[in-house]
């Protein structure tokens, strides 16, 4: 059975554990200063494919808590890597997603076309400017036998309101279209837990995954054989835990209470 006390480091997830919507959810302040006084590494790792490290370093300062952009990973930056592995430099991708994945995809060093015509791969993630037309171009260029993959999986996106479609909403509608299955990056696949393993240079059995989702977060850290942490400040609530056939190592009302453990752990 997992210690708390035998973490050496964290991966911690973002929406639904240190805000929800634009709100700072309780704790994150306190938090923080707890893992830096106790030195503790730790990766914010997120399925959010909008969020670049930078715009992540911006949004924690407005908390007043600083961190440095390698101290991020988003899963843009997973798929981009994982390409990296796939496919030479100036490849042909149709990409649907913000700035921070075609950003991401431009960085490794890949051309983004705007139609189907001759690409290589598909890479699919959140958009909020999600349309008929970028799906059409999408299901054309997989038919057409380019390499389908997404960001992540994720049905819902939690906001202050409740919950919006997410990533996998319309990454599903091109799945059902071309009837091809995408290669996922993100939670609760394995690739974004390795790359975030490999940065923090710890062993599995010394990292906590922290989350709020239980079929990609706590499933997915499970699968990487890291022990995995419910917040129930998220899309999670107790009743549905509880009949999850998902079992986190612990769980948690919020990030208050969980700190509060933690500093009883390293008194």
């Amino acid at each position: 059975m997992r210690k708390l006390a035998d973490i050496k480091g964290l991966i911690i997830d973002l929406d639904g554990v240190l805000w929800r919507g634009r709100t700072f959810l309780d704790g994150v302040p306190d938090f923080f200063s707890f893992l830096r006084t106790n030195s503790l590494p730790f990766l914010l790792v997120t399925n959010n494919s909008t969020a670049s490290p930078n715009s992540v370093v911006d949004r924690m300062d407005g908390a007043g808590v600083r961190i440095d952009p390698d101290e991020v990973l988003t899963s843009s930056q997973a798929t981009a890597a994982y390409l990296q592995h796939k496919f030479s430099s100036g490849t042909a991708i149709y990409a649907i997603g913000e700035d921070a994945l075609k950003g991401a995809l431009s960085a490794a060093g890949f051309h983004l076309h705007d139609s189907a015509d001759g690409v290589q791969a598909v890479v699919m993630g959140f958009d909020r400017e999600i349309s008929w037309a970028k799906m059409t171009e999408a299901s054309i260029a997989i038919q057409s036998g380019a390499l389908f993959v997404a960001t992540n999986p994720d049905l819902s996106f939690p906001i202050e309101r409740g919950q919006a479609p997410g990533a996998g909403a319309f990454i599903k509608a091109v799945q059902l279209t071309t009837n091809v299955e995408p290669l996922i990056i993100g939670k609760p696949e394995p690739p974004l837990f390795n790359l975030a393993r490999e940065r923090l240079g710890l062993t599995a059995e010394h990292i906590l995954a922290l989350g709020d989702r239980m079929e990609t977060d706590i499933l997915g850290a499970q699968r990487a054989g890291i022990a995995a942490c419910l917040l129930l400040t998220g899309v999670t609530s107790s009743d549905q835990a509880k009949a999850s056939t998902i079992k986190p190592d612990w769980i948690f009302d919020d990030l208050p209470s969980l700190t509060r453990k933690l500093t009883r752990i390293h008194e």
